[in-house]
């Protein structure tokens, strides 16, 4: 089986030309090839010799994988279908636009939301995703892949890697889909339009903030411990007050930002208790809280909160100073919940 060369680095590549004895340019011609020209074959490469091309294409094939489907929705959210090599399980990847205006006269962002492993083993109970289990980790090239698959590929002026499985569990690889996208020799993306969302695995969350400037949002739902881990196990191992004493230890007050994801369950953390709990336990800390409602899932108990709780939470979390917003809901007629989708399994269907 043929190794692919979507998804290596630059000194990944240097070594693949220094093995197949090729000039040591090569190696940033290749990047190159892959991350700005986008070819999808390495014959495409036509900077390279006739034999340098034959040479890579016995030991290596490019790696693009393309989505099995696309399910598009009223307000012009995008939902991919992508396989993987585990047979019948599919990975998500969203693109979300915003138009100029409110209007859909002109795509003024597009926003793609990337998955960073098949399935996840974290076991949020609200989360679809992790309730199918895990199936395995996504690769660095089929993590780019999705970026340079999808019809909108051209267009992207942001990232979150906000999709299936929890980034941070998968670090080797994200951090080399990281490296990819923001190295002049690969996208040349400022980290700034790389948001990475995680429940705090503390190992490599330390790892992150030290080795990437890309933005940074932590799923938090339940300010008190105890209810926190009813609901997100990874409370007991990586609790969030650990998680919250080690980003106080890096500062936001400038470009880069650290935002806070809330989503929110009628009766269970919508009340002023929370928000004033949420509040306290973020005092001090330049950040967002991002507001989610939930999207529903099957055979769950969890119900979304009415809209006058969620504007009476945001108010008070406000007037305690604390910067919030509401998550817009997107794609709800396309199973908008993380995870619904590549779940059902369903077959190709553009």
């Amino acid at each position: 089986m043929k190794e692919t060369l979507l998804g290596k680095t630059l000194s990944e590549l240097r070594e693949i030309v220094s093995q197949e004895g090729l000039p040591a340019f090569t190696a940033k011609q290749l990047a190159q090839w892959l991350y700005q020209k986008r070819v999808t074959e390495i014959d495409a490469m036509t900077n390279l010799s006739k034999a340098a091309r034959a040479a890579l294409s016995e030991r290596y094939e490019l790696g693009r994988v393309l989505p099995v489907a696309c399910y598009t929705s009223r307000d012009g959210t995008r939902k991919y279908l992508f396989p993987t090599s585990r047979p019948d399980k599919y990975i998500e990847t969203v693109m979300i636009p915003e138009y100029e205006d409110g209007s859909e006269g002109g795509m003024a962002r597009a926003t793609v939301c990337v998955s960073s492993q098949i399935g996840c083993k974290m076991g949020c109970r609200f989360c679809m995703t992790g309730r199918g289990g895990f199936h395995g980790h996504l690769t660095a090239g089929e993590i780019i892949s999705q970026f340079l698959s999808i019809d909108e590929a051209d267009q992207l002026t942001n990232a979150v890697f906000m999709g299936m499985g929890e980034p941070l569990d998968n670090w080797e690889e994200v951090s080399k889909a990281l490296e990819i996208i923001t190295s002049d020799w690969g996208f040349g993306w400022s980290p700034k339009r790389v948001t990475l969302s995680t429940i705090g695995v503390l190992p490599k969350l330390r790892r992150f903030l030290d080795e990437s400037r890309c933005h940074l949002a932590v799923s938090l739902h339940n300010p008190f411990p105890q209810e926190r881990e009813r609901i997100m196990p990874v409370q007991k191992s990586w609790p969030l007050q650990d998680v919250i004493a080690l980003i106080r230890q890096y500062d936001f007050s400038g470009q880069r930002r650290v935002s806070f994801e809330y989503t929110m369950f009628a009766g269970m953390n919508d009340s002023p208790r929370y928000a004033d709990a949420l509040a306290r336990l973020l005092k001090g800390i330049p950040c967002r809280v991002n507001l989610i409602r939930f999207h529903a899932i099957p055979d769950t108990p969890f119900q979304t909160s009415p809209p006058e709780a969620i504007a009476a939470f945001q108010a008070r979390l406000q007037n305690a100073g604390i910067v919030t917003t509401l998550r817009a809901s997107r794609g709800e007629d396309i199973m908008a919940a993380c995870g619904l989708l590549a779940g059902k399994g369903l077959k190709p269907n553009n």
